[in-house]
């Protein structure tokens, strides 16, 4: 059964949608990941992890063709990084859900691979829930806050709080997985944020007792000199292969979760 989008004929994708089947849109962004690691890291975890996954559940989910531009602003003192305007970044993604749901799709799946893209596609998918009345559900994650993620990385990291936060332990052994070749780790470094804990970031900090809801993102080059944020050092092959299939199964737990979930009719009060 085909389950990539871009490779379907247009009935076939009609049947998709009229199948339930969940569209699931990866979203990443091209920016520095240190001295190690290419400025695709963002984008080839993201879509493998979707590619894998819907590839597992082909009945269940279609896989549309990424965004690969996002809001990097920030990132730009580095070298290739490319960047995409909040409003224009935000709209055109929002524009991407609400083209799938003109086509049928009810539910629908935005993959983030990028931190800084969370809150302009939390608002996406908003939009899109607004523009079509409710009458969809369009939802967005960030594929390192996948549960079984974050249940993986309890157990197998080894740096401390922040290590597995951009580049760091966490993406590059990902990376290691997907694109060995492209990795130099006799580059990589252990650079961590000068910032105090509560504005630390680290992607699998979960309900670890430093971790802080609170965010501030300063201009990446006044806290890194390499543009590694983590502990790169720590990365293994080993440890990616377990990440991967975490983020594997926790993406298709959410689908079958996204899919399930009923879509409930407004009780608009002013209709009373």
């Amino acid at each position: 059964m085909k389950y990539r989008y871009a490779e379907m004929i247009w009935y076939e994708i009609k049947e998709a949608a009229e199948q339930d089947r969940v569209a699931v849109l990866p979203v990443a962004t091209y920016e520095d990941h240190g001295p190690h690691l290419p400025v695709d890291v963002d984008v080839v975890l993201c879509t493998e992890i979707c590619e894998r996954g819907v590839a597992r559940i082909p009945s269940e989910a279609v896989l549309v063709p990424p965004v690969p531009h996002g809001y990097s602003p920030h990132h730009m003192d580095f070298h290739g990084t490319i960047t995409i305007g909040w409003d224009t970044f935000i709209r055109y993604v929002k524009d991407v859900c609400c083209s799938l749901a003109y086509h049928g799709f009810k539910r629908i799946l935005i993959v983030n691979g990028h931190g800084s893209n969370t809150s302009p596609l939390d608002l996406s998918a908003r939009l899109s829930n607004v523009e079509y009345e409710g009458k969809i559900l369009c939802a967005s994650v960030n594929h390192w806050d996948l549960r079984k993620v974050k249940d993986v990385g309890a157990t197998i990291r080894e740096s401390d709080y922040g290590g597995t936060s951009h580049a760091g332990e966490f993406e590059t052994s990902l990376y290691l997985v997907l694109r060995p070749e492209l990795v130099d780790m006799r580059k990589a470094v252990d650079e961590r944020t000068p910032l105090p804990p509560s504005f630390k970031t680290d992607l699998l900090a979960g309900t670890h007792p430093k971790a802080s809801a609170a965010r501030l993102i300063p201009y990446w080059s006044s806290q890194t000199a390499s543009g590694v944020m983590g502990d790169a050092t720590k990365a293994t092959k080993e440890k990616g292969e377990k990440f991967l299939e975490a983020g594997i199964e926790g993406l298709i737990e959410l689908i079958r979760e996204l899919r399930a979930t009923e879509i409930l009719p407004r009780r608009d009060q002013h209709d009373n």
